[in-house]
This record gives C-alpha cells, structure tokens and sequence, in this order.
C-alpha cells in the first residue's frame, strides 16, 4: 500500500516539477500585459473561404498552467471573414458579468502569454454542417452564468460539453484539462468527449473513462492518470498527453 502511494505521490509531481524546470511558465507575467497577439495557427479569413472548426488547448496562467490548460473553440463559416471564438473566461465571472464569452475575435491569441497548440482541425463542408450545431450547443451550455476554478464547471468543462452533444467533432480533451470530467445537471455517468466510449465521474472529483479514441483514464480529484495503448500516450498530470512514440528510434 505504501508502495502504491509513494508512486502515485511520483507521478503527481513529476509532471509540474518537470515544467518548472524545462521553464515553461513565466510567472512574472501580469494579466494586464501579457501577450495576447496571434500566433497565426489559424488560417487568414479573408483568403481562405472554407469553412474552419479549430480548437485550441494553452497552459493555464501563472501556477495554474502547472497542471491544467485552457480550451478553446474558434469557428469560422463558409465565405466569412471573421471567426467567433467560443470560451469561457474566470475573470468575467469574478467581474460579475456571464463567463461564457462569444464573439468575434483573433481565434488562436496566446493565452497570457501561452501559445496555444490545435488539437482539433476541421475545415470544409464537415465544418459547415458542424458550425450551427456548436451555436446550438453553446446556447444549451448550462454554466453559463457559473465557474469554479476547481473541479468545475470551469473553461474545459465547456469544449467537453460540446463535443458530448456533437460526437462528430471527435474531439479528445487533452489529459491536463482540469474540469473537462465535470458533468452537467448532476449527470454520473456520459458519453466520452471523443464520442468513441464512456465514463464515471463523480463532480469531476473522481471518475474513470474507457474510450477508442481517449484510451483508459483515471481521474482523482481531477487529475487524470491513464494510457492510450492504441497511440502509445501516457496521461499525467500537469504533463498531459504524453506520446512515448517520440521515443522510439525510426530505422
């Protein structure tokens, strides 16, 4: 037993202590002043017609960025010239105004200084036929007007409530998006994200989740340990999505 939690305490840490020291985080950034510019992952409107679903995943600011991410969803329709960014923000609910936020706004900004990475890509006509579903989804959020750092309803708990209702988008959450496990309306158990399997989870507090395409994770108190032998992808906290793949030397 004691062998069991000495392990758990390792992999618990290893992940924040290993993003301390590769220095990830900068924690001298004010909100005020951080970067907030485009990082240019996603396609200039006014050339590119097609219609264009990205989801965006950036590390957390300051010492939240240890074991979570921010998601976020950007769309933009067939012939537009703008994207509508879908997110949802803390600091407007400790405003006091609504944290789910959407308008029209630059779709892949740095997150306080985070740059963020693509981690869903869909153009064309599948994006146009996913785009009204997504408003749609939005609109039946049912946090809209609530958010709680921890275990949720928080920013990730949003992008999974909208892949839950559109399987189609085959979204994966990655692994360190704390809040993501959260189900609504007092739900224990739902379809994965991915839309490929199912899960447990108690509050987001603890849970299990067994799907294709996510592959087994285990969440305790919102940080998610598991494997993908499907991807070869070890889950950690703080580490997130962790591919092994890198590792293998190609002949």
């Amino acid at each position: 037993m004691k062998i069991a939690l000495l392990l758990l305490l390792l992999l618990t840490i290893f992940g924040p202590l290993m993003i301390l020291a590769r220095g990830d985080m900068d924690f001298s950034l004010h909100y005020q002043t951080a970067d907030r510019s485009s990082t240019h992952l996603a396609p200039d409107p006014k050339t590119n017609p097609q219609a264009i679903i990205q989801i965006y995943a950036a590390r957390a600011f300051n010492w939240r960025g240890l074991v979570s991410v921010h998601t976020w969803i950007a769309t933009k329709a067939e012939n537009a010239k703008d994207y509508t960014v879908y997110q949802v923000i803390g600091w407007l609910a400790f405003r006091g105004l609504p944290p789910l936020n959407i308008h029209q706004d630059i779709p892949d900004r740095s997150w306080f200084g985070q740059k963020p990475e693509v981690i869903l890509d869909l153009r064309g006509p599948e994006a146009q036929k996913l785009i009204p579903k997504i408003q749609s989804a939005a609109e039946k959020y049912p946090y809209a007007d609530r958010y709680d750092t921890w275990p949720g309803p928080n920013s990730n708990t949003f992008p999974a409530f909208v892949a839950r209702e559109i399987p189609e988008l085959k979204l994966v959450m990655p692994a360190n998006a704390i809040g993501k496990d959260f189900l609504p309306n007092h739900q224990f158990f739902a379809r994965a994200p991915s839309g490929t399997g199912y899960q447990f989870s108690v509050f987001g507090l603890f849970g299990i989740l067994i799907a294709r395409s996510e592959g087994l994770e285990i969440n305790l108190l919102g940080l998610v340990y598991g494997f993908n032998p499907l991807t070869l992808t070890l889950k950690l906290p703080g580490l997130g999505d962790l591919s092994l793949r890198r590792y293998h030397s190609t002949p």
